[in-house]
């Protein structure tokens, strides 16, 4: 009886993680299947500003960041940096941000070097010397951040194709095999970084938010 028990107890154990495998998230190659950046980042900071024409500061969050090319040929920067606030907001970087900001930050964060972000997109040619210093800028939503996440996409050429088949991401293995009808349907996920970070309290005007994690996914 202990071993029948047992052994259905064992068969439900398999059937139960291959059920888990399949209603799993899809996930990023266990190896580098395509060309990537290498990134370093500083976490986010507040910052108030109060932009010309305009007689009420506004605070702002900002991320300062370097991009090298260390591969062997060059390839297009296209970054999309994306914060999600805590109470679910997914605001874009950089959007209806006045110019005066930018001003602010490189003025305090005191490097010749650091550019807009309509200024480091394009090709990134390879090399240490052809480093590219950019920050990824947002109005500030909530006086207490608490918790939020950033989405650095445009690092690696790392994407997979998948269409969703009963609410499940199934990868697209031979584009032949799927209809045309259903060709217009398909999803494109690409190697995404994700930031999470946390602010405890009420933010000063020079707050930083604590790293909590990083990890690559497929968003």
């Amino acid at each position: 009886m202990m071993r029948s028990t047992t052994r259905v107890a064992f068969v439900f154990l398999a059937v139960f993680s291959l059920a888990a495998a399949c209603f799993a998230f899809p996930r990023p190659a266990a190896y580098r299947v395509s060309w990537e950046f290498k990134f370093e980042h500083v976490s986010p900071k507040r910052i108030v500003v109060t932009p010309p024409g305009s007689k009420s500061p506004q605070a702002y969050w900002y991320m300062t960041y370097r991009v090298t090319n260390k591969t062997k040929e060059e390839h297009p920067f296209l970054p999309l940096f994306e914060m999600l606030t805590r109470d679910g907001q997914l605001i874009k970087s950089d959007k209806d941000v006045p110019a005066g900001v930018f001003d602010a930050i490189k003025d305090r964060e005191k490097n010749k070097f650091l550019e807009p972000s309509e200024k480091v997109i394009g090709a990134l040619l390879v090399g240490d010397d052809q480093a590219k210093d950019g920050v990824a800028i947002w109005p500030e939503t909530d006086l207490r951040m608490g918790k939020f996440s950033v989405f650095a996409k445009g690092l690696t050429g790392e994407s997979e194709l998948y269409q969703l088949v009963d609410g499940n991401y199934v990868a697209v293995e031979d584009m032949r095999k799927i209809a045309p009808e259903a060709r217009d349907k398909l999803i494109v996920l690409h190697k995404t970084l994700q930031m999470d970070y946390e602010v405890v309290g009420d933010g000063g005007p020079a707050t930083q938010a604590e790293e909590l994690r990083l990890e690559w996914i497929m968003r």
